[in-house]
């Protein structure tokens, strides 16, 4: 029996446990470029690294953008060819670019470095105290109060009953 793979499902989503919310934003930010060449890791329960390789760009030709679940990743590189120079074969790209991912809920952008051609962006989930799962304590039940009991006669007094 053939395995189905989801794999390209997860290439432009960050965050999400849910297939169901994978297959939507897919379908909605469909995206058949592959340049740049990035990594998405799970680094700890709620942290995660987007990595993408952009040699060739400075901090200055990046630019990162968050709008609401929507992580944008920008790069236009200066050209630096010395006047005069003529290239005999060009296979560093150094074309524009944009990458869109959706992020899933409650994922913030902690930071991002650019450290030998590769741009680190930092992610982690932080949920609100007031939306996180909370234990609620089960109160004991109180004492009963119990209904007061007829009193059995005393001895002497089931002799004159007796009697």
């Amino acid at each position: 029996m053939n395995a189905i793979d989801f794999s390209p499902l997860f290439r432009s989503a960050i965050g999400f446990d849910r297939l169901t919310s994978l297959m939507e934003s897919a379908r909605g930010t469909a995206d058949n470029t592959t340049y740049p060449p990035y990594n998405i890791e799970r680094t700890g329960q709620d942290g995660y690294v987007l990595t993408m390789a952009v040699a060739g760009f400075g901090p200055d030709d990046i630019t990162i953008t968050a709008v609401e679940n929507t992580l944008s990743i920008a790069g236009r590189a200066q050209e630096q060819s010395e006047p005069g120079s003529r290239f005999l074969h060009r296979g560093i790209a150094a074309r524009a670019f944009e990458r869109r991912f959706v992020l899933a809920d409650h994922i913030v952008i902690e930071g991002a470095s650019l450290v030998n051609g590769l741009l680190h962006v930092t992610l982690k989930r932080q949920v609100p105290e007031a939306l996180k799962p909370r234990r609620i304590a089960i109160q004991g039940a109180s004492p009963q109060v119990q209904a007061p009991q007829a009193e059995a006669p005393a001895s002497g007094d089931q002799a004159q009953l007796a009697a």
